[in-house]
């Protein structure tokens, strides 16, 4: 019997990765990465500097809490240890242990608090060692730091900033490998940004830890010990990404290719492959910000191109490529010439072994096939 329809995405995504001719180690390092970064212009050579992502964010942090004494940062580890990624290196020693505070192993407990918190007027930023821990704490995430501002009719804000690693790492297994994207993107009253560079990573957290609103900031463990070019303007202290605003990485007139986060990396070797295998040019979207989502920067590119992917890690189904695909539909029908697809992971949780995991996962390769179908090459 045939898969069902809906899971056929996943079945496609195993299938060409058990037709490849060996199975490369779970974390492959793209041999052209650090040439696309540096071909594809992302800052000016005046006063541009490499920059991990861990430090970006860091640097984030460190300007925040500078600038504004009501904000404070919470979570395990974040002190004494300087944060489970190091994120939070130093920031104890420059601002105290009241700015910078330790809590127990209880994410249902010092959420709680931060939103107590911010609802009396602080600015906290609560970090969770990962995002799968923020499951302790959902009933503080939703019900009350997304919901308390519309049920007071405006009265009282809620200016809180959850931050942490989100998605697959390496070798975590299933508990630890979930991307909540879409959990969180379906929720009125929060706002969720997920970066992929170094200029994202700042720009992004704070915008986040400025606005009123609660922020969720989805990062990935697997890009903090990533540089990327970062431009002079990006260095500065007054420097902030608006919410809600996608950026084209990397322009083009054969293929639309959004991405989000760590995809966007691949997406972006995919599309210099694409180029040299069949000559295509395909236009490379970081999204940047899940909710609110940057429609109307995707439905101008699918104008112009006519075809549009979405590539992402998580699971195909009611997944974030699913609602862009659906607003595709509802938007820019009339400019589609091919069905739009979705790149994603298998529908399985998510494997220990390492050749699994690589299985479970969108690879460089499996993007570059299925753009290949798309175009009919």
């Amino acid at each position: 019997m045939a898969a069902p329809r809906l899971f056929r995405p996943a079945a496609r995504l195993l299938s060409s990765r058990l037709a490849s001719s060996s199975l490369r180690p779970a974390l492959p390092h793209s041999a052209c990465a650090h040439s696309i970064l540096r071909s594809r212009g992302y800052a000016t050579e005046s006063g541009v500097k490499e920059v991990t992502v861990r430090d970006a964010l860091n640097e984030a942090l460190a300007e925040e809490l500078e600038s504004n004494q009501k904000t404070f940062i919470l979570g395990e580890e974040v002190a004494q240890y300087n944060g489970a990624y190091k994120v939070t290196r130093g920031l104890l020693d420059r601002f105290g242990p009241k700015r910078v505070i330790d809590t127990p192993i209880t994410e249902a407990g010092f959420c709680g608090l931060a939103v107590g918190a911010a609802l009396a007027g602080l600015h906290p930023i609560c970090e969770f060692m990962t995002f799968n821990f923020a499951m302790q704490a959902i009933d503080q995430i939703i019900n009350s730091a997304a919901k308390t501002h519309y049920m007071s009719g405006g009265i009282q804000p809620c200016n809180i900033t959850f931050r942490g690693p989100n998605g697959f790492a390496a070798g975590v297994a299933a508990q630890h490998s979930q991307d909540y994207s879409a959990w969180y993107g379906s929720i009125p009253g929060l706002k969720v940004v997920s970066p992929w560079s170094s200029e994202d990573a700042k720009g992004l957290l704070k915008a986040a830890i400025r606005d009123p609103n609660p922020v969720v900031v989805l990062e990935n463990e697997l890009m903090y010990g990533l540089s990327f070019p970062m431009s002079e303007a990006a260095q500065k202290s007054d420097f902030v990404l608006p919410i809600g605003k996608a950026k084209v990485e990397r322009p083009g007139k054969d293929l639309t290719i959004v991405s989000i986060s760590r995809c966007v990396g691949q997406s972006l070797a995919a599309a210099t492959q694409l180029k040299q295998k069949y000559g295509v040019e395909a236009e490379v979207i970081n999204l940047r910000s899940v909710k609110p989502l940057d429609v109307e920067t995707i439905i101008a590119s699918l104008k112009k191109t006519g075809r549009l992917m979405v590539v992402e890690s998580s699971y195909p189904m009611f997944g974030l490529s699913s609602e862009i695909l659906a607003l595709s539909m509802e938007y820019g029908f009339d400019y589609l010439t091919a069905p739009a697809v979705r790149v994603t992971g298998a529908e399985v949780p998510t494997p220990y072994a390492a050749g699994l995991e690589n299985l479970a996962f969108p690879q460089e390769d499996t993007v570059v096939g299925q753009a290949a179908k798309l175009l009919r090459l």
